[in-house]
Order: structure tokens, then C-alpha cells, then sequence
């Protein structure tokens, strides 16, 4: 079903004569797209899994074990796993955890500015359904070109995962990031964007 967003974009790219490499373009359009993450995680059962790997990106619905002390939360975090109990490889549900990035928590001008650095640490620049991103909590920590990821790292628990983990292929990678996907709890997407600003 939703994935008739990436689908459509696409479509409407080619209809225009816009590239599939013009990332401004399709992250301007991503923004004015009606999205649900609801239906987005029911539409495709092929790209659905209950392992993410570590490099990729997903969409999934979480509720937070520490709900009731959180300022706010993600209900359906768009994240990229970055490691787990400091291992930076293989797959992100081993110890019943992992850390990941949820792009959500960055303004759009931030967003964009961090996906641009990440795309440096792509393992292929073809970015098939094989491209990851090698990355890790120590890499980004030391170059100050990532220095927008500190409000976006979370750690997930993989009990508290409500759905499977909606697999986006990394040609969908700039729609994504731009798609109204984000269902904060307990503050708008404002303040949360004002105290990431504050936190960088």
C-alpha cells in the first residue's frame, strides 16, 4: 500500500526529468507527502524483518519500556542501528538491545546535512539493496562532520518493539528521511526539534 510513496516519487521524478541522484528533489517533495507509519508498516510483507542489520535503515513502532519518565518519544522511529553493548557489526538484537540513530529527532535542514556526511561511510556508492552504512558510536563521535548525531542516538529494546522492521532500500534512503513519518508523544515536533538544537 504506502509504498506507493517511493513509488510515485520516483514516477513523478521521471515524468519531470528529475535524476534518481537529485537528493534536494526528492527530500523537497518527501516533506509534502501524507504519510502514515501505520499503513507504511503493513505494505509490504517481503521488506519486513525481525532483525534489522546494523548500517541499514527501518521504520517500526516502539513504546518505550521508561515511557512514564521520558519528556517525549517516537512512536515510529525512523532509525539506522549503529551498534549494540558496543559491538559495531552483524545484526542489532543481540542482548535484547541496540543503539541506533533516529533520524526523526533532527530538524529537516539538520537531517539533511547529516545523511549528506553519512553517505562518506557508504559501503558502495551504486547503493544497491547491498549498500550499508559502516558506522558505529566511536566513528561519529570522532569527526566533527557528524557532530548533528548526538540528539538522534537511542537505545531500543528489542522487547519493546511493537511491529517487524520495515526495511528501507537505500535508493528510498532521501524520501524517507523527508516523509512526515515521526508521531512524537508528550511534545511537538518544535520542541523536540529546539532541544536537539540545544543538545548540538
Amino acid at each position: 500500500m504506502v509504498a506507493y510513496i517511493f513509488d510515485s516519487l520516483i514516477h513523478k521524478a521521471e515524468s519531470a526529468g528529475v535524476k534518481r541522484d537529485s537528493r534536494a528533489w526528492f527530500r523537497k517533495q518527501a516533506q509534502a507527502v501524507n504519510a502514515n507509519p501505520s499503513l507504511m508498516l503493513r505494505s509490504q510483507a517481503n521488506r519486513l524483518t525481525n532483525i534489522p542489520l546494523i548500517g541499514r535503515m527501518y521504520l517500526f513502532r516502539y513504546d518505550p519500556k521508561t515511557k512514564n519518565k521520558l519528556p517525549y518519544y517516537d512512536r515510529y522511529p525512523l532509525v539506522i542501528p549503529i551498534g549494540t553493548g558496543g559491538k559495531t557489526g552483524g545484526t542489532a538484537s543481540s542482548g535484547g538491545s541496540f543503539l541506533g540513530l533516529n533520524l526523526h529527532y533532527l530538524p529537516p535542514v539538520l537531517r539533511a546535512k547529516l545523511m549528506d556526511a553519512l553517505y562518506n561511510v557508504a559501503s558502495s556508492k551504486t547503493f544497491d539493496d547491498k549498500t550499508k552504512l559502516k558506522i558505529s558510536y566511536d566513528i561519529l563521535s570522532q569527526a566533527s562532520r557528524y557532530r548533528f548525531f548526538k540528539p538522534c542516538v537511542k537505545r531500543y529494546l528489542i522487547s519493546h518493539v511493537q511491529s517487524k522492521f520495515f526495511y528501507i532500500e537505500p535508493t528510498e534512503w532521501d524520501m524517507a528521511l523527508f516523509l512526515p513519518l515521526d508521531r512524537f508523544v508528550g511534545a511537538s515536533r518544535n520542541v523536540v526539534y529546539k532541544d536537539s538544537r540545544n543538545r548540538i
